[in-house]
């Protein structure tokens, strides 16, 4: 397996932006994304806040945007989870299920898993009020009950 100059353990935003930075610095570079690719911005419905997008954009939209991007400046991808490390010595090994990856150096931008309370609920009621993300409220979630806007 080749020798690159980054390997990113990653594939929500952070990861695909560093991504697109390294490879357009001219750095060969491998993407670990996951099994499971994107981050939580793939379980998000409207994403209201984020440039360039003045109607918003769907959270999986968005992240097939990102590494169509990373991957027309030259990323390599590798859609699996990282199973074992060596940051002991260099190059740096990274091991998953299609054998080890070697570079000078790694990024780890592994993000943040949603932790929910396992309420009977819970899953019925995801989107629909129930949310684990600090910043998604739906604008029905925020009004009052005479339908305006919350101040908060």
């Amino acid at each position: 397996m080749p020798l690159y100059d980054v390997i990113i353990i990653g594939s929500g935003p952070a990861g695909l932006t560093a991504a697109i930075y390294s490879t357009r610095a001219n750095l060969k570079t491998l993407v670990i994304a996951g099994a499971v690719a994107g981050g939580q911005l793939m379980i998000t419905t409207d994403v209201e806040n984020y440039p360039g997008f003045p109607k918003g954009i769907q959270g999986p939209e968005l992240m097939e945007l990102w590494r169509e991007q990373a991957e027309r400046f030259k990323a390599e991808f590798v859609d699996d989870n990282v199973s074992k490390v060596d940051f002991t010595k260099r190059p740096l090994k990274v091991w998953t299920s299609d054998g080890m990856h070697e570079g000078r150096s790694v990024i780890i931008a592994t993000g943040a898993n949603a932790k929910y309370l396992g309420l009977p609920n819970e899953e019925r009621l995801k989107g629909r009020g129930v949310s684990a993300c600090a910043v998604c409220v739906s604008l029905e979630d925020m009004q009052n009950r005479d339908g305006r806007p919350s101040p908060a």
